[in-house]
């Protein structure tokens, strides 16, 4: 309500429920991830390496623009399991379609000896988790490790680090 300018009672006329404002926050976030993967995976003409560094880039950025976001989310689903259903729901919609056209191309790739063979679904997982796990754990890398999550310096390095970390999984 702060961050909008509007009073409680006004966030709450409008949402009604915070399974409402929950939702409405859930659809805004995966439509912009939508879009940032398939800027990359719908395209044809990209190759598989220039396109995984370039959705490891981008869901990295996403993520340092919201580095709240997974932290949100998690402590909603196990606060309010329901909440899981609304997420799913919202996935549901995209992943598959870009699993799929993914596991396409690392298939055309490994057939001609130029990647590994590995499933589409466990190589995005790997990714959101290599971009992910940072912010998840921001308190304790700071006080452990002296790196801060939201430097940009921060960032930049481990885009590195985990485009080099996914390509040899990839490599033959």
């Amino acid at each position: 309500a702060e961050a909008a300018g509007v009073t409680h009672a006004m966030l709450h006329y409008y949402f009604r429920t915070k399974d409402r404002l929950f939702e409405k926050i859930i659809d805004q976030k995966i439509l912009l991830l939508r879009d940032i993967i398939l800027e990359t995976v719908g395209v044809p003409e990209m190759g598989l390496f220039e396109k995984i560094e370039a959705i490891i880039r981008s869901h990295l950025n996403f993520i340092a623009r919201n580095p709240d976001l997974p932290r949100f989310m998690t402590g909603e689903i196990f606060c309010h399991p329901d909440r899981m259903e609304i997420v799913l729901r919202h996935l549901k919609k995209y992943a598959p379609l870009i699993v799929a056209q993914l596991q396409r191309q690392i298939d055309d790739y490994a057939a001609g000896g130029r990647c590994r063979r590995v499933d589409a679904g466990m190589l995005m997982l790997d990714i959101m988790s290599l971009n992910v796990f940072p912010f998840m754990a921001s308190p304790m890398v700071y006080p452990l490790l002296g790196w801060r999550v939201d430097d940009s310096e921060f960032v930049e390095a481990r885009k590195k680090e985990n485009v080099e970390t996914i390509m040899r999984k990839l490599l033959p």
